[in-house]
This record gives structure tokens, C-alpha cells and sequence, in this order.
């Protein structure tokens, strides 16, 4: 087992009180999975990945652990995290040009950062070549500056930077956001292709698009407001989900080749709750068409099946 997070609970303190991002977030990732975080804006993907590198400093470690290779990570200390940035854990995040010193040549970013952890440049450079060639990139591309890449190109990039010290765990933060379809499918290609390589051992994809994780993704985590609600095999989230919110989630996609004439598209009613604080019990039970008395209390996030858990009084 690769990476196992227990009842991690991290906030955002604001004026009017903390803001409970992650309340209680456990799962486990194994070797060499690739695991798709999915759910609506504002649910807490981009706290849980930000996280396990610790690269916000608003963020507010309130309690749980992360071990990853059987090694506690100190998330709750900024320098601690040090040590474990980009060789033991590192991320590909959401905007490529934000991870990339516009006022640097890509060829010095890169050594640069090697060389703050201990490396010489020398000894890196044959195989940043070769990466480089693995994503499609020419090494001419290290004497230019970021602006001179393309969307695709940078995030490309970025993905070469953030695995070549071949970290154990990889956390890309929806890599083909603003991207073209046909450069979509490339990106998408190129990440998975650093599992399937052994240059990275395992990865959280955290997106949007479930026709992306679907494609890349081993295992499909479904968040919601601050909670996991549901996590199995892709297959089976695609196929046969079992909370209400994912039902609904995956029903609200667009059918290829389905025309719909007059009929309009239906998205989930209502919006998620305040984690100012969060209200009490299932957390989505305003909105879900399912809920009952005991949904008043918190479902706890529990196997139905072998690899498939489920946090919802009506799965069991």
C-alpha cells in the first residue's frame, strides 16, 4: 500500500469562522493505481491534493495522518514537508504557467530546483531529455521561456518537472482544464504513461471531466462538500453507482450521439451547503430525492462490496 489517509481534517480559518474543507477524509491508494477524484466545485478535490504536499499555507491541519510508503508525512509543517516534496510526493497543478517562473528560461528553472534538493543538473539531464521526448517535446524547449510554449506544451512540461525525481505518489490537479480536445487526449496519454513507465508508483488525477477518468483512472473517488461519498472500481462508479449523488452526477453528463431535441439537460437541484460550518448528518440530503429520517445522522463511509465503499444510509 502505497499511500493511506486517515480522518484527515483540514480547514480554512476566516473571519466568520472555519471553513471545513476536508472533515474527516479516509481512503487508501495502492501501488501503481491511478485514482480519479471527481465532484462539483467547491467539494474540497483541490484541498485534499494541496494537502498531501502541504503547498497552501492558509490551510489548517486540525488532525488525521497521511503515510505514504509506511512513512508518516508531516503535513501540518510547512518545512518540515520540505524533505518530501517532489521526490517523495509531488504535483502537476491546475494552471501550468502559475508553476513556472516566467522570468526564467525552463533549462534554469530546472536545474534550479534539482539543485535546491541536493542534485547536481549534470546528472539529471540525460533523462530530462529523454522525458522530454516521452511527452513529445523537443529539448530545444529548455532554452525558451514559458510564454513561448502553448497551453499543451507547458502542461507537458510541468508534468516532466514535477516526476523526474520519480516520486512515489503524483497528484495532478485537473491537467486538461482550458486544454483543446485533441491536446486533451495527448496530456491524458502522457500522465498515464508515467505509471505505466514506473516514473511515478501512484497518481490522483483530480478533475472535472469524467469522460477523462474514465479513460486514465483505475478507481474513481466521488467527493462531496468536504466528504467522500463514494469510491470503487471505474467500472463500477460508471455503471452501477450506489449514492444518490453520484447517480445523479453521472445522469447529468451528455450522452455522444444522442440527439435532444427540445428535451433540456437536468443538473443537480440545489447547491452544496456551507462548510461554515457544515450542516449536520449526510450532507447532501437537501438535495437528494432518497433522503429519509435517518439520514439526520452521518452515514458512515463504509465497504458494500470488496473495493466499494459507499457513504449512504440506502446503499447498505
Amino acid at each position: 500500500m502505497s499511500l493511506a489517509v486517515e480522518d484527515l481534517r483540514v480547514y480554512y480559518r476566516t473571519l466568520r469562522g472555519d471553513v471545513r474543507a476536508l472533515d474527516g477524509v479516509t481512503f487508501s491508494l495502492a501501488d501503481h493505481e491511478i485514482m480519479g477524484l471527481v465532484g462539483e466545485s467547491g467539494c474540497g478535490k483541490t484541498t485534499l491534493g494541496k494537502s498531501l504536499v502541504r503547498l497552501d499555507g492558509r490551510m489548517r491541519h486540525v488532525g488525521g495522518t497521511v503515510t505514504l510508503d509506511g512513512r508518516e508525512l508531516p503535513i501540518g509543517e510547512d518545512a518540515r514537508m520540505n524533505e518530501f516534496r517532489f521526490a517523495e510526493v509531488s504535483v502537476v497543478p491546475q494552471y501550468a504557467m502559475s508553476a513556472m517562473n516566467p522570468t526564467r528560461r525552463i533549462g534554469r528553472m530546472v536545474r534550479e530546483l534539482v539543485g535546491s534538493r541536493g542534485i547536481p543538473f549534470a546528472s539529471v539531464r540525460s533523462e530530462l531529455d529523454r522525458r522530454l521526448a516521452l511527452v513529445g517535446l523537443d529539448a530545444e524547449v529548455l532554452e525558451r521561456y514559458p510564454i513561448e510554449l502553448s497551453g499543451g506544451m507547458k502542461q507537458r512540461m510541468v508534468m516532466v518537472i514535477s516526476t523526474l525525481l520519480n516520486p512515489s505518489l503524483l497528484v495532478a490537479d485537473e491537467v486538461t482544464s482550458a486544454l483543446d480536445v485533441s491536446t486533451q487526449r495527448a496530456v491524458a496519454t502522457a500522465l498515464a504513461g508515467f505509471r505505466d513507465r514506473d516514473l511515478v508508483r501512484s497518481m490522483i488525477v483530480i478533475s472535472h471531466d469524467l469522460s477523462l477518468v474514465y479513460q486514465i483512472a483505475d478507481t474513481v473517488t466521488v467527493m462531496y462538500a468536504g466528504r467522500l461519498a463514494e469510491k470503487g472500481p471505474t467500472e463500477v462508479i460508471v455503471e452501477r453507482p450506489r449514492h444518490p449523488y453520484t447517480q445523479l452526477l453521472i445522469s447529468a453528463l451528455p450522452e455522444v450521439g444522442v440527439r435532444y431535441g427540445g428535451k433540456r439537460l437536468a443538473g443537480i437541484p440545489g447547491s452544496p451547503p456551507s462548510l461554515r460550518p457544515p450542516p449536520p448528518g449526510c450532507r447532501f440530503r437537501a438535495r437528494c430525492p432518497l433522503a429519509y429520517g435517518k439520514c439526520a445522522e452521518q452515514p458512515p463511509f463504509a465497504e458494500i462490496e470488496p473495493g466499494h465503499a459507499v457513504a449512504c444510509w440506502r446503499a447498505s
